[in-house]
């Protein structure tokens, strides 16, 4: 019967087990890069965020469209998705006032400008996330797949030896479910990231409404004298 520790079972398994291996390898890698890196970005979001919102609001009450665009423009908001938004409604908003076009166009061209901004942050929030899901989705039937062959090889072993006793295989079925353990563990990682990760960007989508509808509020409420 072969040892049981890792290092004589990883000297026994095939080539496909061990390929498996590496393959799981690579995506829990990918899964831990892409959480680590999605927390340091949304990080940066909320952070320049909150700064930008205490900056903007005094502007925002005062009417100073040309001043809240210069503050959302700056290189310390480059990462804030409010600042992605806001800009896109004032600059729009600047424009149509520049064009002299009428009440209702200029709040309607605004919120398409907000909303197709919106669309552009969410895209770039999302980055990776995909990734994440196929990989949670798929990593147990990954490592089940190392662990067929395994299994193949264990029986095969013991059909050529000759044996039927549970020692003859014992050893190979242990090597071979590791690749199943093992593509649970990534799955779960992958998982846990995903979750984790989606529900930051359900709050974003949630800041950036209502960021952009009250900018819409405050321009109404200025032209209407309300």
């Amino acid at each position: 019967m072969h040892g049981m520790d890792l290092g004589s079972m990883w000297a026994q398994m095939g080539p496909i087990p061990k390929g498996v291996v590496f393959l799981l390898l690579f995506m829990s890698v990918y899964s831990i890069a892409i959480g680590v890196e999605r927390m340091i970005v949304y990080s940066k979001a909320k952070k320049q965020s909150n700064i930008l919102l205490r900056l903007i609001g005094k502007l925002w009450q005062e009417g100073k469209v040309e001043e809240s665009i210069k503050v959302s423009s700056d290189k310390q908001f480059k990462n804030s998705h409010l600042a992605k938004v806001l800009v896109a409604g004032l600059n729009e908003l600047e424009f149509q006032e520049d064009a002299k076009a009428p009440y209702a166009e200029k709040v309607e061209s605004a919120k398409r400008a907000i909303e197709r901004a919106t669309i552009k942050g969410l895209v770039e929030f999302r980055r990776g996330l995909n990734g994440l899901a196929t990989i949670g989705s798929t990593g147990p039937f990954v490592g089940l797949f190392g662990t067929v062959f395994g299994v193949i090889t264990a029986f095969t072993g013991m059909a050529t030896a000759g044996s039927a006793g549970i020692g003859a295989v014992a050893a190979g079925i242990a090597e071979a479910l590791i690749t199943t353990g093992f593509g649970i563990l990534v799955a779960v990682i992958a998982v846990m990231f995903f979750n984790y990760l989606l529900n930051k960007v359900d709050i974003f989508t949630g800041e950036m409404a209502n960021a952009s509808s009250e900018l819409i509020d405050h321009y109404i409420k200025k032209k209407t004298g309300a």
